[in-house]
């Protein structure tokens, strides 16, 4: 299958397991909540560059809510006309 039931089905389940262990480690091990900082602030992922302030932090919050629910949108219209997202548009 070339939707997102591919999950569901052969090599595809063991990608989706091996991808679910890898988040799975990091959100035990690397994204830990530090309980001085407020819920979700980790800090800044790039040191190198000096841009983490509230606004960039703001932006990045409305960008991840934004990505999740175009997500979200990809994946019900992929599960109701079981064709993927490019085909849907005609490509």
């Amino acid at each position: 299958p070339e939707d997102v039931t591919a999950c569901l089905v052969g090599n595809g389940q063991v990608g989706f397991i091996g991808i679910l262990a890898i988040i799975a480690g990091l959100e035990a091990a690397v994204f830990v909540q530090n309980p001085a900082k407020e819920p979700g602030n980790f800090g800044n992922p790039l040191p190198r560059w000096n841009d983490y302030s509230d606004e960039m932090r703001s932006r990045e919050i409305n960008n991840g809510r934004i990505a999740m629910f175009s997500a979200i949108g990809i994946i019900a219209s992929g599960l109701y006309t079981g064709q993927p997202a490019i085909e849907q548009l005609g490509l």
